[in-house]
């Protein structure tokens, strides 16, 4: 999620738990803890990059780090923050604690994937239920946090965190009948997924954007879901294959193994580029639901040096017309050129 919904729900949590004396100085030590997680973004390296791809969401997201995250926060803020209100570091840290803790769990409820259970394990946990941007979530938290520090009511605070809740339930009843729409469509075209993942669109849960791989291809679709079932056709894209599409890589390289490492990332939904040669993209991610245009990609060189690291490229120059397609998408109007239809009885 963003900064401000992490540091937001962070404070939610530790103002509901605390007394009204407690609750300014509570909701403070929680945003700042509650955002705290994601200074792993500073673990780069100017020869690797995808360095911080392994790293983001990973240790400081997991669920065992809480403890040590939260003492860390705590030993850094209570002399700014929490011995000034009258706490002390008992209490600091215990708010510090609540509010990393949100972070992890909130990350895992949107698709990029962190790993709840390092060490244990490398899962990468997305729950796929709210876009990492949702202003209808976030606005009507941080709106009450920000009066229940004012006026010193944790009882705001718990509603806040109800309203999280409650969007997160409502983000994964409509993930389950965006998949359904998925499974509709797929099997409509006489095709048997072998997975299908359905993920928010961006800044709402009612436009979802549907992942489904065969045997060959990754096929992308666009469904709207409530009030009524709309589907945007999309198209679909070969599976990346490293001896047919990249036929010249060593598989000994450094950037074979950049490949694998983008392919772990990206959950193995990895394919060429259509028209760049050597670029591998992630088929997840794209600014418009029914569109394979990736957000991101690897470059990969002929003839580069075994030990030469691929390049890392973000991609997030909007189309003109692009809000507008989506505009209409979340209002279930037809698009101009498509061959949009309904579904109906889903």
């Amino acid at each position: 999620m963003d900064p401000l919904t992490q540091g937001a729900l962070g404070a939610a949590l530790p103002q509901a738990a605390a007394n009204r004396r407690q609750v300014l100085a509570a909701g403070a030590l929680g945003f700042l803890s509650g955002m705290a997680p994601d200074l792993d973004v500073l673990i780069r390296s100017s020869e690797d990059p995808l360095l911080f791809l392994e790293y983001h969401r990973q240790f400081t997201h997991a669920l065992v780090f809480i403890p040590v995250g939260g003492l860390l926060c705590a030993l850094l803020l209570h002399r700014l923050i929490g011995r000034r209100a009258g706490l002390g570091f008992g209490p600091s840290y215990l708010f510090c604690t609540l509010g990393y803790a949100t972070h992890g769990l909130l990350d895992s409820c949107t698709t990029y994937g962190t790993l709840l259970l390092w060490p244990f394990s490398d899962q990468r946990f997305a729950w796929n239920t709210i876009s990492i941007i949702d202003p209808l979530f976030t606005l009507p938290i941080l709106a009450l946090i920000v009066v229940a520090g004012l006026r010193r009511r944790p009882a705001l605070a718990r509603a806040a965190m109800v309203w999280g809740l409650a969007y997160l339930a409502l983000g994964a009843w409509q993930r389950e009948r965006a998949e359904t729409l998925g499974e509709a469509l797929a099997a409509e075209r006489g095709h048997v997924p072998l997975r299908l993942e359905a993920k928010p669109s961006f800044a709402n849960i009612l436009v979802w954007k549907v992942v489904y791989e065969t045997a060959t291809d990754f096929h992308v679709d666009a469904v709207r879901t409530w009030p009524s079932a709309v589907v945007y056709p999309g198209s679909s894209i070969p599976r990346l294959d490293t001896a047919r599409d990249l036929p010249w890589l060593d598989p000994a390289s450094q950037q074979a193994r950049d490949v694998e490492r983008f392919a772990w990332f990206s959950n193995d939904y990895v394919a060429r580029h259509p028209q760049v040669p050597g670029r591998v993209i992630d088929v997840r991610y794209s600014l418009l639901p029914n569109e394979i245009d990736s957000l991101w990609s690897i470059q990969l060189t002929p003839g580069a040096a075994p030990e030469q690291h691929v390049s890392y490229t973000m991609h997030r120059n909007r189309r003109d017309g692009q809000v507008e397609i989506l505009w209409q998408m979340l209002l279930g109007q037809p698009l101009s050129g498509s061959d949009e239809y309904r579904i109906s009885g889903l």
